[in-house]
């Protein structure tokens, strides 16, 4: 076992990335599938993957940044976590309860995107994209209108590639001996 995960710095490592991470290729598989670019396939066919890594990873990670003191990704990753645990467990709902669900949720992500205005414009893109998302999606689900859940998907897509460039930045950040990937 390395010193780096050894004593005192397992307690302070910083599980923002896994959660970035974890968020991302959730939103990414989620939006992509939504939008129907790949016959065949719906968003429902992301359960699984918003399941084990939506769910479990986000929620894991949002524990982590807790014992670390860092409030608000725990929070965000915790919520988000039980979020795509829940959507990926409930199976087909009807219109108005899907609508609903989503709707609630984002409500949560603007919640996010609020508390996000000082962590910088990479983390506020992310938390402001997915409430766009979930507000698209709702408004699809309320009205029937595949077309408004479609946009949603790829304002999801959108979201989940910002969460995963925002994760590899900071797994990337001087590791070349130079900022690899800028992030304002």
């Amino acid at each position: 076992m390395s010193n780096e995960a050894s004593g005192a710095n397992a307690r302070s490592a910083d599980a923002g990335p896994l959660g970035y991470l974890a968020l991302g290729l959730t939103l990414l598989a989620y939006g992509l599938l939504g939008t129907g670019v790949l016959s065949g396939t719906s968003a429902g066919g992301a359960s699984p993957l918003a399941n084990l890594v939506g769910g479990v990873t986000l929620f894991v990670a949002g524990l982590w940044q807790f014992r670390g003191g860092d409030r608000f990704s725990g929070t965000a990753f915790t919520t988000l976590g039980a979020f795509w645990a829940t959507w990926a467990a409930a199976g087909p709902a009807g219109k108005n309860t899907a609508g609903l669900f989503l709707l609630l949720w984002a409500l949560l992500a603007l919640t996010l995107t609020a508390a996000s205005w000082g962590a910088g414009q990479l983390t506020r893109a992310v938390y402001g994209l997915l409430t766009v998302s979930l507000v698209l999606s709702a408004i699809g689900a309320f009205g029937e209108a595949s077309g408004w859940g479609k946009v949603g998907g790829w304002v999801a897509a959108v979201a989940g590639l910002a969460a995963w460039y925002s994760a590899t930045a900071e797994l990337t950040g001087g590791r070349w001996g130079r900022v690899a990937l800028p992030v304002k």
